[in-house]
């Protein structure tokens, strides 16, 4: 009989080199190792969780990247997996460290619902943003001003203080979009967000002409959804789905509520939904007519 081999992990070394995004998707690359090695081991989730003092429902929230990492439990579960090799768990245990430091949006939490940071994150670390607005333009895509009014309707209570705090958090969410190595941005807009005046004719012909200087970006695809559509395929509300370029962390589909949000990403709900989207984008007018299109709009739109 051969001599049973001990266990090793998987190489992480390069999310210590080359991390790309922020700690939510540090987070998501940490749990889906530790889930493998807890499988490979043939662990099962509820040893796991008297590992490390915890419950079934910790171990499911760890592996799926959605809270933070506490060095010992990180370490109890390497131990538990037989990981021993002292530069094997240090680099577990450095990831974990990353993972659980603060993103930039951390100075905006008196702002910031919890379940929208989950998405700063993600939207960090991805490779390919794919979205598609019914009723506004993309936060990604709006101007101060235009900030300004959709924070206005959406927070009619909130003070002047708040509404900045607000727009600012948006507008530096935008830099991902203008960084050494953006990611690849592809909106359809429907009409009706065009042709919308939302916060008077001076902000929307602002926002005409920001989404027109936008939408000739190399890295940059709009496309609009024209009245004459009449139905679209993405109906329901507006939908993002996030492509990442590690194959640890799979495609998410990000469905905002008015007070909450859905993250999906079991394969068949991605697959529907890149059906959706892939369907809207062939339905929708060609890129090559966008510029034309808004810049259409933006001569329809008064100078008042």
């Amino acid at each position: 009989m051969t001599a049973a081999q001990p266990s090793r992990a998987p190489s992480i070394r390069r999310y210590l080199e080359h991390p790309r995004g922020g700690p939510t998707a540090l987070r998501i690359v940490l749990g889906t190792q530790l889930r493998k090695l807890r499988e490979a081991n043939g662990v099962s989730t509820q040893t796991a969780a008297n590992a490390i003092r915890g419950s079934h429902a910790k171990i499911s929230r760890l592996e799926l990247g959605r809270v933070g990492f506490k060095e010992r439990d990180v370490a109890d579960l390497l131990t538990l997996y037989g990981i021993a090799d002292p530069s094997e768990r240090e680099d577990f245990l450095a990831l974990a460290r990353r993972a659980t430091a603060p993103g930039w949006w951390h100075q905006y939490s008196d702002v910031l619902p919890s379940w929208f940071e989950t998405h700063l994150g993600l939207e960090e670390a991805a490779a390919v943003i794919r979205t598609y607005e019914n009723q506004f333009v993309p936060g990604l895509l709006q101007t101060e001003g235009y900030a300004r009014a959709v924070t206005k309707l959406g927070h009619p209570r909130a003070s002047a203080t708040e509404v900045e705090r607000r727009v600012r958090l948006r507008t530096t969410r935008q830099e991902l979009l203008h960084r050494e190595d953006p990611p690849r941005f592809w909106a359809v807009l429907d009409e009706a967000s065009l042709r919308r005046p939302l916060g008077g004719t001076a902000v929307m012909r602002e926002q005409l002409t920001h989404l027109i200087e936008m939408a000739r970006l190399p890295h940059v695809t709009l496309q609009i959804a024209p009245f004459s559509l009449g139905g679209v395929a993405a109906a329901g509300g507006p939908v993002t789905i996030l492509r990442f370029l590690e194959p640890d962390l799979p495609d998410v589909v990000y469905l905002e509520q008015l007070t909450s949000a859905l993250y999906l990403d079991k394969e068949e709900d991605v697959d529907d939904y890149l059906y959706v989207m892939d369907r809207l984008c062939a339905e929708a007018e060609r890129p090559a007519t966008t510029v034309p299109f808004l810049e259409k709009v933006l001569d329809e739109t008064g100078t008042a």
